[in-house]
């Protein structure tokens, strides 16, 4: 046995915590830790332009794979540490917990407020270059994977003042980096909108290859918004295509000494919510108090309203919180001196106050708003209304979906061959199209950890349908109740069953509609499967190649012209059409058996685009969709034409 004694327990010291987890600080070091690199040094202007300090951010992608933000805010304190007794720019940029956020004496509101963001980006970059114009005089430093490698130097007087910071990522570190450009892009726009007159641009010059292997443009954006969130509100219905109700953004705004809270919103003829909420311009995806005090003010306002009005009578049952929130494309934003964010990643917001100072403003505002505008509130009374006769209907279909416990009896679809293995990490669905292949992969599946269910009827365009047609499709009601969790407000993740939900669809046109089909029900109504990658998609090939009794297969064109190649001649290869073209053991070879198949995770970088994108491509509207058809044709792939 292994000795286990004092000598076993490590101290990781400086930044060297940072390197051997980086998890722990920057969330994973795919390429969503990647980006939070970005984030991190933008955050940081940010913060100086929130306290009237900074009016231009400059983030440029450069070719050599680094990538640099400019900003004309105060720049970093140059004088020696008085504690650490060395300059306060290496202070910050290698010590953990070292800033000046702390106090609220040197920003009045921040993002960031563990004082980490700087000293993880330098640990966890291969090489940081720092160029620092504060108080009439410039001073430079250069640190290799957190450690200084050109002394701070004050290099004279200038007439500037800001921060240059140019790093490149520790390619040892991360499993991608190669920055995506639309992906910073999005989040630059963010800040744009929540920060009303602050300029911010992006330029990659790193000219990357195109599909056909040429060099791309250099390609540029500048960001200017001075109606902030307002705008913000009005990009997002525009990106969606979406047509609104109404043709006001409802803006509303309340400030004390330590809070500022606005919110904008408007309500869309579509059947879902958008509701973006932020703290300190941190983009709080779990919402939070602010989210919380927002949602119940709307719900209130809107019931007293229609009851004052006579819309809703003493009988009928109030609106719900789904209800009112239907169609509609809201952004709360609020700023606090003492922010409580749950984890470095600031997925949520804890302070308790700021729910009751948020249900004030909205309570008010939004009850002035709907006396002043009677008919943009009829109108959004009328669509709320819709919601909640659908909501019921739905309700009368829902019972049918729950999955009982198993003490109780069981709801679970009668073609759904399931699994014996019952610890939900080990177990994987396969939603598997056709009756055929459904067949063919129940003979080929392992029954100890995998279930299928074939999948019959046409699924259902839940974007262009409210939750009773989604309870009334064949195809979605056996998926609903082999998972087990409920969808919309009933979801509860406690209760899944499988660990994997992996959609096995035949490698064509046909398939793919199934695939964005299913995609969009599950972005739209179990959205946290996607969010913590429960969902995958199955990679059948698209070649059989065989000489003899040899026969390997293919999921690309090259890799067929490798095999025929490698096999000589004699070799053929008679495309797979369907799954269902093949016997039990090559689909299990090829597709399910986790010894040798590939998945691919379906995960979300950007959750706007994301909710764009399938508005787009899947909602009413056809004319946006024929224009992004016609915009993108030149990309698409293994057409089957």
């Amino acid at each position: 046995m292994n000795q286990y004694d004092e000598n076993q327990i490590q101290v990781l010291e400086g930044l060297e915590a940072v390197r051997r987890r980086p998890g722990m600080y920057i969330g994973s070091t795919s390429i969503r830790g990647l980006h939070h690199l970005v984030y991190e040094i933008v955050d940081n202007a940010i913060d100086e332009a929130m306290a009237g300090k900074c009016h231009r951010i400059e983030v440029t992608l450069h070719p050599d794979g680094s990538v640099s933000v400019q900003d004309d805010g105060r720049g970093i304190p140059a004088g020696i540490h008085p504690k650490m007794g060395i300059p306060t720019l290496e202070v910050v940029y290698t010590i953990l917990h070292a800033g000046g956020k702390f106090d609220g004496e040197g920003y009045k509101f921040s993002g960031g407020l563990h004082g980490v963001g700087a000293s993880v980006v330098n640990a966890l970059s291969e090489w940081v270059e720092l160029d620092n114009c504060y108080d009439g005089r410039r001073y430079t430093m250069r640190f290799e994977r957190g450690a200084v490698t050109r002394a701070f130097k004050c290099e004279g007087e200038t007439d500037h003042h800001g921060l240059y910071v140019r790093f490149k990522p520790d390619a040892t570190i991360f499993d991608e980096t190669v920055f995506e450009y639309e992906t910073l892009l999005a989040r630059l726009r963010e800040q744009a909108f929540l920060n009303a007159g602050v300029n911010i641009s992006i330029r990659d010059e790193r000219c990357l290859p195109d599909t056909n292997g040429e060099p791309t443009p250099v390609q540029e954006c500048d960001l200017l918004y001075e109606g902030g969130i307002r705008s913000f509100v009005e990009h997002l219905n525009g990106a969606k295509k979406a047509e609104v109700i109404h043709p006001d953004i409802i803006y509303m705004r309340a400030e004390r000494e330590d809070y500022v809270a606005e919110v904008a919103m408007q309500y869309n003829d579509t059947y879902n919510e958008t509701l973006l909420t932020f703290a300190n311009n941190i983009h709080t995806i779990e919402g939070g108090t602010h989210e919380v005090g927002y949602k119940n003010a709307l719900t209130r306002v809107l019931n007293e309203y229609a009851r004052k009005n006579g819309i809703l009578k003493d009988a009928d049952k109030n609106l719900s919180g789904e209800d009112v929130r239907e169609g509609l494309c809201a952004v709360v934003s609020v700023k606090l001196t003492e922010a409580q964010f749950e984890g470095q990643t600031k997925g949520k917001l804890g302070n308790a106050d700021m729910r009751q100072f948020v249900d004030k403003l909205v309570y008010t505002k939004l009850s002035e708003y709907l006396e002043e505008n009677p008919s943009a509130g009829k109108i959004i009374l009328e669509k709320a209304l819709a919601a909640s006769r659908a909501r019921e209907a739905a309700r009368k279909a829902r019972e049918l979906t729950r999955r009982k416990n198993p003490l109780e009896g069981s709801t679970l679809p009668g073609k759904l061959a399931d699994c014996q293995e019952r610890r939900t990490e080990l177990t994987e669905l396969f939603l598997v199209e056709g009756d055929s292949a459904g067949g063919t992969a129940k003979e080929g599946r392992d029954p100890r950890f995998q279930a299928i269910l074939p999948l019959r009827g046409k699924v259902l365009n839940v974007e262009k349908s409210r939750l009773d047609k989604v309870y009334g499709n064949a195809s979605l009601i056996p998926i609903i109740q082999a998972l087990g969790c409920g969808i919309g407000e009933e979801f509860d993740m406690e209760k899944l069953r499988y660990g994997k939900i992996i959609i096995m669809a035949d490698a064509d046109v046909d398939g793919s509609h199934i695939r964005i089909l299913l995609l969009t029900f599950f972005f739209r109504h179990m959205r946290r499967l996607i969010d913590e990658g429960h969902i995958f998609l199955a990679q059948p090939p698209l070649y059989r190649v065989h000489k003899g009794k040899k026969e390997m297969y293919a999921f690309t064109e090259a890799e067929r012209d490798a095999y025929m190649e490698q096999l000589g001649q004699g070799a053929e290869a008679n495309r797979y059409k369907g799954l269902g073209e093949m016997n039990a053991d090559q689909l299990r070879d090829t597709t399910m058996d986790p010894n040798y198949r590939t998945i691919l995770r379906v995960t979300l970088e950007d959750a706007i685009e994301c909710d764009q994108m399938f508005n787009i491509l899947m909602g009413d509207r056809v004319e946006p969709r024929r224009e992004f058809i016609e915009a993108n044709a030149k990309f698409a792939e293994n057409l089957d034409v």
